[in-house]
């Protein structure tokens, strides 16, 4: 059986305006097709729905019974439509983003203020976790992107590139490093290094080592750079972060300079499942990222 929406839009037509020649109007048909839909549809049904007379139109015992299930699903139809549409127009939705704690509490923050001004009816659920936490939510279904530094192996996910940063510096106010103009890596040697556990350091390390700068050692190793900032700021020590957390840098009340010598960039990625299309909410968000990334200065040079 093969009922078309048409069909049925002719049927309930023809129920709620009683005539062949309303309803015709109402669907903007002639009267000829619209009899012709209603003859279809009883043709395939195999009962009469409809008993004709010469002034008007009455639904049958079972015209009537089968009047109230149509009406029921081409209004299903129409609030799946709109809500589609809806989806389509950004006046609803949800992006679940997870991000590692630096990023979600300095740039991430930022962007989603000013996406939810531009779209106040999409919801957004950010997920701080360890940076290598972040990309395992993806992987798992249990976010719609991730943000997060460049990784091997990720055959599930596709990676668009957010930005390509170096490192910079980070001291407290006052301190020897402020007088330098430009800083090196090999000046931060004669102080203790404050870095983070894990990937940071092990390639972080690789590549001052291909620099030949194997005299650079960490003091001490934190899991989040908060930790690590609120350490320099209580004197024991410098470190090295990425300029996007230039905001955080600035709270603790810390100086940041771009390190050079040699110049240790980081990219970085927005990471979603390979195959997996995006919700128009999500790829309204990763647009207006991108936006608001590449717009940014970061105050360093």
């Amino acid at each position: 059986m093969d009922i078309t929406l048409r069909q049925l839009r002719a049927f309930t037509a023809l129920a709620r305006t009683g005539g062949f020649t309303r309803a015709a109007e109402s669907l903007h048909i002639t009267q000829s097709a619209l009899s012709g839909l209603i003859k279809e549809l009883e043709t395939q049904l195999g009962v009469r729905l409809v008993d004709r007379s010469t002034r008007r139109i009455h639904l049958s015992e079972v015209g009537q019974e089968f009047h109230a299930v149509a009406t029921q699903v081409l209004r299903d139809l129409d609030n799946a439509v709109e809500n589609i549409n809806n989806l389509k127009r950004l006046r609803r939705g949800v992006v679940r983003i997870a991000a590692p704690q630096l990023m979600a509490s300095t740039l991430i923050p930022e962007v989603i203020a000013g996406f939810r001004e531009a779209y106040p009816d999409i919801r957004i659920r950010l997920m701080d976790c360890a940076v290598e936490n972040a990309i395992g939510q993806v992987l798992r279904g249990e976010a719609d992107i991730s943000i997060g530094p460049q990784r091997q192996g990720l055959a599930d996910l596709d990676a668009d590139p957010l930005f390509d940063l170096p490192f910079m510096a980070v001291f407290p106010r006052g301190h020897p490093l402020e007088a330098k103009k430009r800083l090196g890596w090999a000046d931060l040697v004669p102080y203790p290094l404050i870095a983070l556990q894990g990937q940071f350091t092990e390639r972080l390390a690789l590549d001052l080592n291909q620099a030949s700068m194997q005299s650079i050692r960490p003091a001490h190793e934190v899991t989040f750079m908060s930790t690590a900032l609120s350490m320099v700021s209580a004197g024991l020590g410098v470190t090295a972060c990425l300029p996007y957390a230039q905001s955080l840098v600035e709270l603790y009340g810390l100086r940041a300079q771009w390190l050079h010598e040699p110049e240790v960039r980081r990219q970085f990625f927005i990471y979603s499942r390979r195959h997996a299309s995006l919700s128009p909410a999500a790829e309204a968000f990763v647009q207006y990222l991108h936006e608001q990334v590449g717009r940014r200065a970061w105050g360093l040079g």
